[in-house]
C-alpha cells in the first residue's frame, strides 16, 4: 500500500516560516519515478496547485500567489518531498496536500493528474 505521510504543519504568525515534509511509503513508490506536488484547500474553496518538482530534472513550478516565498525540494535518498514557506501570510491558512504523479513534469498543475494522494496538514497563519 503506498501512503504519503505530509508533517509540519502548524500555526504560525503572519511573516513566519514553516516546512511541510511528505514522505512515502509502500513496496512500491520510490518518488524518483514521481513528479510530487503540493496542493491546497481552504475551507469553502477549491483544492488549488501551490507547487511541484518534476520527476527527472529538477525543474519547479510555483502558483503565481507563492511563487518568490515557497521552495519545493526532494530528497530521493529518503523518499521524501518538501515545502519551505517563507513570509507567509493569513491567505496561506489551508489544508495542505502532498500528491505523486508518476513520471510527472513540472507542468501538471491539475489535481486530477495526481494518482496518490496525503492525507493533509493544517497551516493556520495568524495576522
Amino acid at each position: 500500500q503506498v501512503q504519503l505521510i505530509e508533517s509540519g504543519g502548524g500555526l504560525v504568525q503572519a511573516g513566519g516560516s514553516l516546512r511541510l515534509s511528505c514522505a512515502a511509503s509502500g513496496r512500491s513508490l520510490s518518488i524518483s519515478n514521481y513528479g510530487m506536488g503540493w496542493f491546497r484547500q481552504a475551507p469553502g474553496n477549491e483544492r488549488e496547485f501551490v507547487a511541484n518538482i518534476a520527476w527527472s530534472g529538477g525543474i519547479s513550478n510555483y502558483a503565481d500567489s507563492v511563487k518568490g516565498r515557497f521552495t519545493i525540494s526532494r530528497d530521493n535518498a529518503k523518499n521524501t518531498v518538501y515545502l519551505q514557506m517563507n513570509s507567509l501570510k493569513p491567505e496561506d491558512t489551508a489544508v495542505y496536500y502532498c500528491a505523486a504523479a508518476f513520471r510527472g513534469r513540472d507542468y501538471y498543475t491539475a489535481w486530477h493528474q495526481y494518482t496518490y494522494w496525503g492525507q493533509g496538514t493544517q497551516v493556520t497563519v495568524s495576522s
